[in-house]
């Protein structure tokens, strides 16, 4: 009977205690979701229909902070903003780049189907618009969305210093480099692929190409040693994946054969098994 006393007490005390740290992040997210909300006032009316949970208000700071445009940060919102999203870090789980297998053909490429935000490498590609600045639509499921949404809004400010300083639009086929913040990436590679309209035209199969070389050359001259691409331009902006995948995995091989102790490990990211097959077949041609 003692025992089975201790046990119930011991019970309550884990059950007290995953309470406490529920109302704990309670409190943390709607003190930043409060302090955002002085800065965007014209949201306090939609965000009061937010309930009072946890994942209710989690999701309206993700939000808040996917409409927030680039400008001054106040450290007294990044130090719990960074606090907050190094613990999701780390409960979502780190995953080390360097230990994925690579392929029998070449342990250089690995192909990985999972969230690209968890990956411990030194640098992760994000495939954003020409703008640059991240997704502003709330909650979107596009991986600049998830990219931006996991790194902080530094990410988001530092993307507007070099896109003020450039002073237009970022073309496709190019690539920028930041810092990762809160993502356990080093560093984050931007690059703009190509939109396909009706069908795909030799200028949309070069600039997808030409994402690739751009995004390892910038890579290259930081010193980055593994990066990881998703796929680029084969959601939203419509490049069919069976002709996308072979021109990545083309792209990533030719500059590996012309820079061949340049990486050790180049990582092909995908979000299904659909993108998975895809890049299989791909990486199976030689």
């Amino acid at each position: 009977m003692s025992r089975i006393l201790a046990k119930a007490s011991i019970d309550r005390l884990h059950r007290r205690e995953r309470r406490d740290r529920r109302m704990d992040r309670l409190k943390q997210i709607e003190e930043l979701n409060q302090f955002l909300l002085e800065e965007m006032p014209r949201y306090r009316e939609q965000a009061a229909q937010f309930p009072h949970t946890v994942s209710e208000q989690r999701r309206l700071l993700r939000s808040l902070m996917n409409l927030r445009p680039p400008m001054p940060l106040d450290p007294a919102f990044l130090r719990p903003q960074d606090k907050l999203l190094s613990t999701e870090r780390e409960e979502k789980g780190v995953v080390d780049g360097d230990r994925l297998p690579g392929t029998p053909s070449d342990q250089r490429l690995a192909l990985w189907q999972g969230d690209i935000t968890r990956l411990k490498v030194d640098a992760i590609v994000d495939a954003g618009n020409s703008a640059l600045l991240g997704c502003f639509c709330p909650c979107h499921g596009c991986i600049d969305n998830a990219i931006h949404s996991a790194a902080g809004l530094q990410l988001r400010d530092e993307c507007g210093y070099i896109m003020k300083a450039q002073g237009h639009p970022e073309p496709a086929g190019r690539a920028k480099l930041t810092e990762g913040y809160n993502l356990p990436a080093r560093y984050v590679l931007h690059t703009v692929g190509p939109v396909v309209g009706r069908q795909t035209t030799a200028r949309d199969r070069a600039d997808l190409a030409s994402c690739y070389r751009s995004c390892l050359e910038l890579a290259l001259s930081h010193d980055c040693r593994t990066v990881a691409f998703p796929s680029i331009s084969t959601g939203v902006y419509r490049f069919p994946l069976d002709r996308a995948a072979p021109i990545a995995v083309g792209a990533v091989r030719g500059f590996l054969a012309s820079h061949p102790a340049a990486f050790d490990e180049i990582l092909f990211v995908c979000f299904d098994e659909k993108t998975k097959h895809a890049y299989d077949m791909a990486l199976e041609r030689r």
